[in-house]
């Protein structure tokens, strides 16, 4: 009953069926394989030579609105405990009174803390036996090496160092001379920055962006070309340029008048290139 059903007609049915199948298949599989080629040229230089790149710069000039500086404490002990305590009294002072002149806690932070132990070293003398020369004079000396010295611990150090955030930059002078007459060690900034430097940045490179448009237009009219797509971008060189004080003459200052502390401007750069394929 079964070959009797397959009638011809059916039969071309089916063959129609599979060649369309079929050529359904290849040209899925064609497609499916553009589509990779295309996205793997993504974010890559084009090998053709119908090509233009150009480079674009862009800067910007903000107001820094936070100042950042930094100092650490070294104290020693006969034990950890007496050198840790020492520390203590200082790092706490100096952290007391920046608060009381409006840092936030949050704006306070430890950056290092360290406990070593302290060694003395006692030498040995070195032997330095004389030649003698047959007629029973001196000669050089030959170098001759010294035994080692024995290690002898002393006591121990402890240091501990603070960064602090300033977000009211006209106060800066008077907080960085307060903590500098309070006997801490090692101040060092004074760094002035800006808080949202990434939407500094976005502006500078959207200037920069600009830029190589507009090189690209003047390029494309002398070559007597069309610009088409862009087929690659690069960004490099956007970082900010930052101004500091050296503050290391402040230390022990407590009576010292408040200096002015200009915080001019930070100049914020973005280098682009852009690739654009051309007609």
């Amino acid at each position: 009953m079964d070959q009797i059903s397959q009638t011809p007609e059916k039969a071309k049915l089916f063959k129609a069926l599979f060649v369309v199948f079929v050529l359904l298949a290849v040209f899925l599989g064609a497609e499916t394989l553009n589509a990779i080629k295309e996205y793997s040229h993504i974010g890559t230089v084009p090998t053709s030579t119908n090509a233009i790149s150009v480079s674009g710069t862009g800067e910007v000039f903000a107001v820094p609105d936070i100042a950042t500086f930094s100092f650490s404490v070294v104290e020693s002990g006969k034990t950890v405990k007496e050198a840790q305590d020492k520390a203590s009294v200082k790092i706490n002072a100096a952290i007391d009174a920046v608060k009381k002149m409006g840092v936030a806690e949050k704006d306070i932070k430890t950056t290092g803390y360290y406990s070593n132990p302290k060694y003395d070293y006692t030498t040995y003398p070195c032997a330095e036996p004389m030649m003698m020369n047959s007629g029973g004079s001196s000669v050089s000396n030959i170098a001759y090496p010294c035994r080692s010295g024995k290690q002898v611990l002393t006591g121990y150090e402890v240091s501990q160092s603070i960064s602090v955030k300033v977000r009211k930059t006209d106060d800066a002078g008077a907080i960085l001379t307060k903590v500098g007459g309070l006997g801490v060690q090692n101040i060092s900034g004074l760094d002035f920055v800006i808080d949202n430097i990434d939407a500094v940045q976005a502006e500078a490179r959207d200037k920069a962006i600009q830029d190589a448009k507009a090189k690209a237009q003047v390029l494309a009219k002398s070559l007597g070309v069309k610009l088409s797509k862009i087929v690659s971008f690069s960004e490099g060189g956007n970082q900010p340029i930052y101004y500091a004080m050296e503050t290391k003459g402040m230390m022990g200052a407590s009576a010292a008048p408040i200096p002015q502390i200009p915080t001019g401007e930070n100049k914020v750069t973005s280098n682009v290139t852009i690739t654009y394929e051309i007609q």
